[in-house]
């Protein structure tokens, strides 16, 4: 490879790396169905001509940013995951339960920042795209297997119900990362981002009532 065919591909991923910031920021504050590939562009500070060249698609820019997400969740899962052998190495285990709080509020941190897109529903163009998109569901499958694997261990060792199916757990993970009572709470200008992320964690896995609360009857 020679020295000019090397700055040519470093712009390029310049040019991309802008695109995709531009992309998540959109899906983040106006959702896909709202984002235009117009508002890229703008956003990225490029033509739109110059966009197409290297995304053919709104689908295929919604695709890149929803990839990239995933790539910095299996990042940080991979760093907890690496620290909790360090700690078990050194006597001192973490449990399965701490670990899925931390992604939680790893998730709903990034969302605060506008850094997190918003889910495709379930029967929009989007998510038939993504579903063919193969980086997209090897990375979905890989975070879906590395949460599940402490879901089990959280239940076998007594620190979430057991008789809660692991996909339930793990869809109500995953739809922290973008929950609207996060994002209200933030609009509201009440509180702040450590106050939501509390909250929304401590309702997530401990529920609305107070310890020790009678049920109600049927």
């Amino acid at each position: 490879m020679n020295a000019r065919s090397s700055i040519r591909e470093q712009i390029q991923r310049v040019r991309e790396e802008a695109i995709v910031t531009a992309v998540n920021r959109l899906l983040a504050t106006k959702g896909y169905d709202a984002m235009t590939v117009d508002e890229v562009a703008a956003e990225a500070g490029m033509a739109k001509a110059s966009l197409y060249k290297l995304f053919t698609s709104k689908e295929e820019l919604a695709g890149a940013a929803m990839v990239g997400v995933l790539d910095r969740a299996l990042g940080f899962v991979d760093g907890l995951r690496s620290a909790a052998e360090q700690a078990a190495e050194a006597g001192q285990p973490v449990r399965a339960l701490d670990q899925l709080k931390a992604v939680t509020r790893w998730a709903m941190q990034t969302q605060l920042e506008g850094e997190m897109p918003s889910l495709p529903a379930q029967n929009s163009s989007l998510s038939a795209s993504l579903q063919s998109n193969d980086e997209y569901m090897d990375r979905l499958i890989a975070l879906s297997n590395r949460l599940s694997t402490w879901i089990t261990e959280a239940q076998t060792g007594g620190q979430l119900q057991m008789q809660l199916p692991v996909e339930l757990v793990l869809y109500t993970l995953f739809a922290r990362a973008c929950d609207p009572v996060v994002g209200l709470l933030k609009e509201s200008g009440q509180y702040t981002h450590e106050q939501i992320i509390e909250w929304v964690t401590s309702t997530t896995f401990d529920g609305l009532a107070t310890s020790g609360s009678a049920p109600s009857s049927p």
